[in-house]
């Protein structure tokens, strides 16, 4: 390991404010991602006029889908603009477009008003918003791990993690207040808007925090012919890029197992009311986020190599017999014990998940590299995982999920192995 520098408390404070401001921006175009999903049972008659409650639900779900496909698009042109021209105007155009996508949610009128163009304009705003958050997290990811003091890299770049669990469980809070504050009559004929306000007048609050951020790319490495180029990428940096794209499959499926899918497994496969599993989910996912930090700094006394090894390991030896437990538990606190058990070897990865993908690039490509390797993993395997699990139920073989999970960790385990012992890039920028 090498020898962290010495930093003046200036210079710390500084440093320290970029990841807020960072982080921040990060926190928003969560929260307004999933304020989407949290809000759709209330405004899908609105836009999807059907006698079928299912049916508007699945024209929503199919909205949200289309967005989630956006995300590689997103990856490829924001980490392009973040390589080419600045990690700080990539951030900026990205929590932008996240604002406007949520300003035209807020204000869309329904289909009762302007007929078919409603549906299709909620379509527009959430590839908008698609785009955006694909963007989001490779500059993001790569930004932090740039700022980060050296030495420190582990833990301040979890803080990624923690505001895009935070923007969740945001977006779950003021769902939660206003079922309380409104009537589900109100909630349906203009309650649900409110949510978007109110993620879009947050993305401006954090476009301000992020105007006054620091680039942290030099002239010659965005002017580097080969910045942000996807045939440089793939010639010299090849091998990186399919390291991270193996790792990063198996980490976004198994988060979003024990995430956004865990909450329906409760019901469908354990039993439990859905009260009961959205109380277990919400506590669950609020130790998860505390906990970022912590297995963060473990990393920076291990090192990412061996973080990854441990993720890759536990999770291949723990995801059949946790899930299979779950599936026949019946105390609900039995079941939250277990879930933190599984998110706490999740942890491991989504810990460092920026920062390990940013050390396998140089500059001029960083951004690039860890954006689409990341977007393209998750879109097919993160974004598949409740599509996979449930198909695999409604065919009578559940159990078949949890061997899939397993084997995307084994993969990840061995590709763990190709991580170098010293990362070859960012130890030596300071």
């Amino acid at each position: 390991m090498s020898t962290a520098p010495l930093y003046s408390a200036e210079e710390r404070r500084k440093r320290i404010f970029a990841i807020v401001g960072a982080s921040s921006g990060n926190l928003v175009e969560w929260f307004d991602f999933y304020v989407y999903a949290f809000c759709a049972i209330y405004f899908a008659p609105a836009f999807f006029p059907s006698s079928d409650p299912t049916t508007q639900l699945l024209n929503t779900a199919g909205v949200f889908a289309a967005g989630f496909l956006m995300r590689p698009i997103g990856g490829w042109l924001f980490g392009r603009i973040a390589d080419k021209h600045g990690r700080k105007n990539s951030m900026l155009i990205s929590v932008t477009m996240m604002c406007a996508g949520s300003l035209v949610i807020a204000c869309l009128p329904t289909y009762a008003s302007i007929g078919a163009w409603a549906p299709a304009l909620l379509l527009l705003a959430r590839l908008f918003q698609g785009l955006s958050v694909g963007g989001e997290y490779g500059t993001t990811a790569t930004y932090m791990s740039e700022v980060a003091l050296q030495g420190q890299r582990g833990f301040f770049s979890s803080f990624q993690y923690v505001t895009l669990i935070g923007g969740q469980l945001l977006a779950v809070l003021v769902v939660v207040i206003l079922q309380f504050v409104l009537t589900e009559a109100e909630l349906r004929a203009w309650g649900w808007r409110i949510p978007f306000v109110i993620g879009a007048m947050a993305a401006v609050i954090a476009l301000f925090l992020r105007r006054s951020l620091e680039e942290t790319t030099t002239a010659a490495s965005r002017s580097n012919k080969e910045a942000g180029s996807l045939a440089s990428l793939f010639k010299h940096h090849k091998a990186a890029f399919f390291t991270v794209l193996g790792y990063t499959a198996g980490g976004s499926l198994i988060f979003y197992t024990f995430t956004t899918y865990m909450q329906k497994y409760l019901v469908n496969s354990a039993g439990m009311s859905v009260k009961t599993a959205s109380g277990i989910m919400t506590f669950a996912l609020f130790v998860y986020m505390l906990i970022q930090p912590f297995f963060g700094m473990l990393s920076d006394r291990i090192g990412r190599r061996a973080s990854m090894l441990w993720f890759g390991g536990l999770g291949a030896l723990c995801t059949v017999p946790i899930l299979m437990t779950l599936q026949s538990v019946t105390n609900p606190f039995v079941a939250f014990l277990l879930i933190i058990l599984a998110l706490a070897i999740v942890s491991f990865y989504t810990s460092i998940s920026g920062l390990v993908k940013a050390e396998m690039f140089p500059s001029e490509v960083r951004a690039l590299g860890v954006g689409l390797a990341y977007a393209v993993a998750n879109a097919i395997f993160g974004g598949s995982a409740e599509y996979v699990a449930l198909g695999l139920k409604s065919l009578g073989h559940e159990q078949a999920f949890y061997w899939y999970v397993t084997g995307m960790m084994v993969i990840a385990f061995f590709v763990a192995f190709r991580l170098p012992r010293e990362a070859r890039y960012l130890q030596h920028e300071h």
